[in-house]
């Protein structure tokens, strides 16, 4: 079967290209970028964090945990409370070794953050981050 129609159909008058191939390769262009992504997987929340002068870019691969102003312990959208945490790291941790991501609104008493650190330790942690925005920031 031919590419190219010929000039001299009776039928057709114009020459047509076949595009099916190249439908084909976008298709699995698609696929390919829609494997290869790594979706951030958000708490759910939103806080408001802390100032900081000294922050910076941590890995987009974490896992992230919001502490709100209330004292709810999120993973997800979920409240997990404090209980929930050290299960949850724990079984994330088996998977890979990420380091831990703690979002949490500056309203937060201390010993409820030093209780969830405690807890992100225990469960086997060795990178437990706090979550801020640059000094001047919005």
């Amino acid at each position: 079967m031919s590419r190219f129609r010929s000039m001299g159909d009776a039928d057709d008058s114009a020459a047509s290209i076949d595009i099916s191939p190249l439908i084909d390769c976008i298709f699995i262009l698609l696929l390919f970028f829609i494997v290869t992504t790594t979706f951030v997987e958000e708490t759910g929340v939103e806080v408001d964090k802390p100032q900081a002068a000294s922050s910076a870019k941590l890995d987009k691969n974490s896992i992230l945990l919001a502490i709100t102003a209330g004292g709810e312990v999120v993973y997800g959208g979920a409240d997990i409370g404090i209980g929930g945490v050290r299960p949850l790291i724990r079984r994330m941790l088996e998977k890979e070794d990420l380091p831990v991501i703690l979002q949490t609104d500056q309203t937060v008493p201390a010993g409820l953050l030093v209780r969830v650190i405690d807890e992100t330790k225990l469960a086997g942690a060795t990178r437990v981050n706090i979550a801020t925005r640059p000094t001047g920031g919005p």
